[in-house]
């Protein structure tokens, strides 16, 4: 799978963890930034993590901030983007499994390096359960274009 990694300023240090541990698992590694652990915007790169999933050029993302909730909520404004943000391995797991997630969100400041480790490795390596959770999943993709289309201008709305 090919995995983009991104943070600010505050989960640049997981960040690197984690780009390791996911090129270890067998993947194929991007880092989106930032380069260095100089104060940054989480908006600049939660972006590039999670247009990389709309646009199909990687298969899912992990994006770190101090909290996890700004990465959140700017990965789920692109299109295709199931972001969850995940406290422990229990909804890591879930959010593969029930939600296909394709963009995990982590806190960098509330969570210890082993269970980060962990998570990763449960989130990387869940399956979609598909099924009645496949319904829902098109239910929300429909929601979804029916907030970026105009009806009457598109002949799926109509």
């Amino acid at each position: 799978m090919k995995i983009v990694v991104a943070s600010d300023h505050r989960g640049f240090q997981v960040k690197g963890r984690i780009l390791a541990q996911a090129a270890e698992l067998g993947h194929e590694t991007i880092d989106m930034g930032p380069v260095t652990s100089e104060i940054v915007d989480y908006p600049d790169f939660g972006a590039k993590g999670a247009r990389s999933v709309s646009e199909g050029k990687a298969d899912r993302a992990i994006l770190i901030c101090g909290s996890g909730i700004g990465m959140s909520i700017v990965a789920n404004k692109f299109p295709g983007v199931r972001a969850a943000l995940c406290h422990d391995e229990l909804t890591a797991e879930m959010s593969r499994r029930h939600n296909d997630a394709n963009v995990l969100c982590l806190s960098a400041d509330l969570l210890g390096e082993r269970l980060t480790s962990r998570m990763i490795e449960i989130w990387l390596g869940t399956a979609f359960e598909g099924g009645r959770h496949a319904r829902r999943i098109g239910k929300i993709a429909e929601m979804e274009h029916q907030v970026e289309c105009h009806p009457t201008d598109c002949a799926t709305c109509e």
